[in-house]
């Protein structure tokens, strides 16, 4: 797939059609790029633009949210943060790095210089939790907990369940679809390294079973929370960034706090700041902000 970025040239000027970046070609071997950034507005350099720039910066955010509309990847999508830490937030998927970087430099060159002071930013990938269960696991659940023969056409059909659902959930990891729900919440996390509580020196068995528990917290919020995990180790400050998307605000409260209690979280769980956001498309973001 090309890139459908597009360059602005400058502030005022005519949207280009999209071309050729600088940027070498770099794919992940699976999954996407994913970027969240966060800015304040200068109110005061605002103020000062000449008539009629705010309607064309607006328009010129407006196509370049609509070259980057896929349901997947490439894909812009603008939220207003709520509660002072931020003016604006965006989120970008992106296949390549250089997508990614090209799309996060159209966002800034929408706006004059000055307008946008950066609040926070990162940078994750989509990737494969390593405690999914494997197609030699379902085999072995169907034996012992359900009672199948494996030679038996009813092991054979529930295999089949078992291993669609398990390849629709890795497609949903590596290229995730998010609802388009009015919330946004962005928290970043670490797994603790410290002393007795060092969840890197547990084995691959109980990690696992650790993060079985966690998951059965989350899928009680099915329908009210959708959740994307990325994975940030050697990439960013943290190792993994946590969006969930939401249509109310309880939702994620009560999410956070039950995940809280597993242990998991209680026990070797680190978190950084939470951004929440509401889904607003450019024209209602300009005027929700007065802009």
């Amino acid at each position: 797939m090309g890139l459908a970025h597009f360059t602005v040239p400058k502030p005022g000027a005519p949207v280009s059609n999209p071309g050729m970046t600088p940027f070498p070609t770099v794919k992940l071997d699976r999954g996407i790029h994913v970027m969240h950034l966060f800015y304040k507005l200068d109110r005061s350099r605002w103020a000062a633009l000449s008539a009629g720039e705010s309607g064309r910066i607006l328009t010129r955010l407006e196509a370049l949210c609509a070259a980057n509309a896929s349901t997947t990847h490439p894909r812009l999508v603008t939220y207003a943060n709520t509660g002072g830490k931020a003016d604006l937030a965006f989120m970008i998927y992106a296949a390549t790095l250089g997508e990614a970087a090209q799309i996060h430099r159209d966002v800034e060159a929408v706006f004059p210089p000055g307008i946008l002071q950066v609040v926070y930013s990162y940078l994750s990938v989509t990737e494969l939790s390593e405690y999914m269960t494997t197609d030699e696991e379902n085999r072995q659940r169907l034996v012992t907990q359900e009672n199948l023969e494996p030679e038996s056409e009813a092991f054979q059909t529930r295999l089949a369940e078992l291993t669609k659902l398990r390849q629709e959930y890795e497609q949903y990891r590596l290229y995730p679809e998010m609802p388009d729900w009015e919330i946004m919440c962005f928290y970043p996390m670490n797994k603790r390294r410290a002393g007795v509580d060092n969840w890197y020196v547990l084995d691959l068995a109980a990690r696992k079973k650790l993060m079985a528990g966690h998951a059965r917290v989350g899928r009680k919020y099915a329908g009210r929370i959708s959740q994307l995990i990325t994975g940030s180790t050697g990439i960013d400050d943290w190792e993994w960034g946590v969006t969930l998307m939401a249509h109310q605000l309880d939702a994620i409260k009560e999410i956070v706090y039950e995940m809280r209690f597993d242990e998991v979280s209680a026990r070797y769980g680190e978190f950084g700041v939470f951004y929440v956001n509401l889904r607003l498309a450019p024209a209602a973001l300009w005027q929700h902000l007065k802009l």
